[in-house]
């Protein structure tokens, strides 16, 4: 990949595919997101933000500098979006109950925005808005959720990050670049 000098030095971008596990190395032998990174990625020790689950893909970013690290994760500091695809029929009653909150183990999971982008017979697309991130947070808050039809749980079929903060994914699956310092600095400029 070719650098410029507008390039970031503190943080990069990946569109994570489904089937990653987004981890230095994995004692299953699972393919990780380094696997798609130059080596040096992974030897110069930059370090994801934040996680996507094995099955969910879309943008993530990685650094060296923890300071950006902790700000970009830290809860309510930076808004992340998603689209995902719900299997189930989501009522308003489900956005309302998912903007409230449900409890779970890991405690309150809620979403800041939920908005309904289309209904494709028994399955939903929705755009969630969250500013925090739980391990599987918007898979175990829809989860919680049941289907008014059948009475089963709602579950996230297929989930994708489209941006964290004012970085917007605008890669293809499996590619990745640095942030310009534009990026970078507007970036983290909304979390101070």
């Amino acid at each position: 990949m070719n650098t410029t000098t507008n390039d970031s030095k503190n943080l990069l971008a990946l569109n994570k595919p489904k089937g990653y596990v987004v981890t230095r190395s994995d004692e299953l032998g699972r393919k990780t997101v380094y696997d798609l990174l130059p080596d040096w990625v992974f030897t110069e020790g930059w370090m994801p933000i934040g996680r996507l689950d094995l099955e969910s893909k879309g943008l993530l970013l990685f650094t060296t500098n923890g300071k950006i690290g902790d700000a970009l994760t830290k809860p309510g500091n930076c808004m992340k979006v998603y689209e995902i695809w719900v299997r189930g029929y989501v009522t308003d009653e489900h956005i309302a109950q998912s903007l409230r909150g449900v409890q779970s183990p890991q405690g309150l999971l809620r979403a800041l925005e939920v908005e309904k982008i289309s209904v494709g017979g028994a399955k939903t697309k929705l755009r969630v808005v969250i500013d925090e991130g739980k391990n599987r947070h918007i898979r175990r808050l829809f989860g919680a959720l049941r289907d008014p039809k059948f009475g089963t749980p709602l579950k996230v079929l297929n989930l994708c990050r489209i941006s964290i903060g004012s970085f917007k994914l605008d890669l293809e699956s499996g590619q990745w670049r640095y942030l310009s310092l534009e990026e970078e600095n507007m970036l983290i400029k909304d979390i101070d």
